[in-house]
């Protein structure tokens, strides 16, 4: 029986497709409790269909009861970099050393979750949506986070696109190719991945504060989607972005076992798996899966957000600069430290340990490139499956049957969780090693590219940008951004031995937007926001502190 039966909401037409005039926004209401939930986008085809009553009460309880608990948690962040700012370094927590000494397993993996060896990863837009599901791979990750553009329009029909998806009703009509895409019969488990605690729904207010951009996604998907995905056999499944400390996974914790309770579904039917993608949450592994035992899914190595992070913790200290972006591989011993203590943290615990993202995508254009381009796919992909990993990502269906090919190669079960990588022994000092190498012009040039073109693609609402022959997304572009900031911040010296100055980056800036233009054509300059993309990039880039992420200004900028 659900908790919400006798609240009464008013929803003022926003499924009919009206306004409320006086206010030019939709308002919901509940005489039972007296929130007053507030719909500030305009209205969008079929989104009456899961702004519904049922996901706006359990959005206005969860939000009421937890997002004092979330605002302390972003306020603890801020406490902590100010420590990290005075010197201190990140080390495994005295207070939790009982939780990483005692034996204790997270819940069994769910039957549709026990092989997990390639998950591909993508927005959720309709055709991305039936093509990651018909791939061949045993899981997709609808991303909400770092390759979608958070505007309305995306997040609202995304979960109406997601409502079509569990229930196999999905279709896309291709007007421009004339093709029709459908569900196949074989099709990938559904994995949603949430915004971070630290974004907004700017378009969305509950009694007058701003709402959680992860509560919004997982309340509107878990609400509208638990009994059919029960039906089919499957469950609500989550990744869990950007975590920086134990205590944001127990806040997570508290908010499925509520969610459960408000929905009359068994507690555990939840499942999530937390991407480790900031350095502080290294720290904390064993920790958070202990927070999140019962909806536990594993552990994923974000990567790219990872590099990030290590970039932004230490953004104040000169001698942690790292050297190009491409020069920062996983077997540097920082990442390499990560990854063993991951799989083993993990699999001591029984839980998955999924690897990172090939951001590589095929080359139709030069076949020469393209297999130079697979062989470091399927290098990398070998590389985390000897290490022990249980599963990998993929951005490009493209690469499904080379990472297929190398988990079979090495993993004939459906997962590792036997291999307990007991000779791993990671100290604080291995995740704090900072790798050599150069920084180099093109590395400077490249950053500046990369950086403002992505920007410019999520300023118009796309956030999953192929560039270069890799699959760019906001973790790639808050790589690009930071090391540029830091670069500048510490007067490095690139690989001639010139100092990265302002006046340099100016020019250099300069230069390469001139190469964006000549790149991307006149249709594209006259349709796009280059100007408003390099101006902000360049005004982060620049500025005397330290934007904590890309997306919170930019998304000022958004509708």
């Amino acid at each position: 029986m659900l908790i919400f039966q006798s609240q009464i909401f008013s929803l003022n037409g926003y499924a009919l497709g009206s306004m409320n005039a006086e206010a030019d926004r939709s308002v919901y209401s509940s005489a039972q409790n007296g929130s007053k939930v507030e719909i500030l986008g305009p209205p969008l085809e079929r989104g009456g269909e899961v702004l519904t009553p049922l996901a706006l009460q359990l959005l206005a309880s969860l939000h009421r009861r937890f997002n004092p608990r979330r605002l302390e948690l972003l306020d603890a962040r801020a406490a902590r970099q100010k420590l990290l700012d005075d010197g201190a370094l990140p080390e495994f927590l005295p207070a939790t050393a009982a939780v990483r000494a005692a034996d204790w397993k997270v819940a069994p993996a769910p039957a549709d979750l026990m092989d997990r060896r390639v998950e591909i990863t993508g927005p959720v837009d309709r055709k991305m949506i039936i093509n990651a599901l018909n791939a061949p791979v045993r899981a997709f990750m609808a991303d909400f986070e770092d390759s979608c553009s958070p505007t309305w329009d995306n997040i609202i029909r995304g979960q109406v696109n997601l409502t079509d998806a569990v229930r196999r009703t999905i279709s896309f009509d291709d007007r421009a190719t004339g093709k029709v895409y459908r569900l196949g019969e074989q099709l990938a488990t559904l994995i949603v991945r949430p915004r971070g605690w630290h974004l907004p729904e700017k378009h969305v207010r509950i009694n007058g504060e701003a709402v959680s951009g992860a509560l919004f996604d997982f309340v509107l998907f878990l609400a509208n989607n638990h009994e059919a995905l029960a039906q089919h056999g499957t469950g609500p499944y989550f990744y869990l972005p950007k975590l920086e400390s134990h205590l944001e996974a127990r806040l997570w914790n508290e908010v499925f076992v509520a969610a459960q309770e408000a929905l009359g579904i068994p507690r555990g039917t939840i499942r999530a798996t937390v991407l480790i993608e900031t350095i502080l949450a290294a720290f904390e592994m064993d920790e958070i899966l202990y927070e999140l035992r019962e909806h536990s899914a594993g552990l994923n190595c974000g990567r790219w957000d990872y590099i990030f992070s290590f970039i932004k913790k230490f953004r104040n200290r000169p001698h942690f600069l790292l050297p190009d972006r491409a020069s920062v591989t996983m077997e540097r011993h920082f990442l390499k430290s990560y990854v063993d203590l991951l799989i083993k943290t993990c699999h001591r615990r029984g839980a998955h340990a999924m690897g990172g993202m090939a951001a590589q995508i095929p080359i139709r254009d030069d076949p020469k490139a393209n297999e130079a381009a697979m062989a470091r796919v399927r290098a990398d992909k070998l590389r985390e499956a000897h290490a022990g990993h249980d599963g990998t990502w993929i951005a490009h269906p493209g690469l499904a049957n080379i990472a297929r090919e190398a988990f079979d190669a090495v993993m004939p079960g459906p997962n590792q969780l036997a291999v307990l990588r007991a000779e791993v022994s990671v100290t604080a000092a291995d995740l704090l090693t900072v790798p050599d190498g150069k920084i180099t012009e093109e590395g400077v040039r490249a950053c500046i590219r990369v950086g403002v073109q992505y920007l410019e693609s999520w300023l118009r609402g796309n956030g999953c940008v192929p560039l270069y022959h890799l699959m760019e997304d906001a973790a790639t572009a808050e790589i690009c951004r930071a090391q540029l900031w830091q670069w500048l911040r510490h007067g490095a010296r690139t690989s001639d031995g010139q100092v990265i100055t302002a006046a340099r980056f100016d020019r250099l800036m300069s230069t390469e937007l001139d190469r964006i233009h000549t790149e991307v054509g006149a249709a594209r300059l006259t349709n796009g926001v280059f100007p408003s993309a390099a101006r902000l990039f360049e005004q982060m880039t620049k500025a005397e502190t330290f934007d904590e992420f890309l997306t919170l200004p930019a998304y000022e900028l958004l509708s």
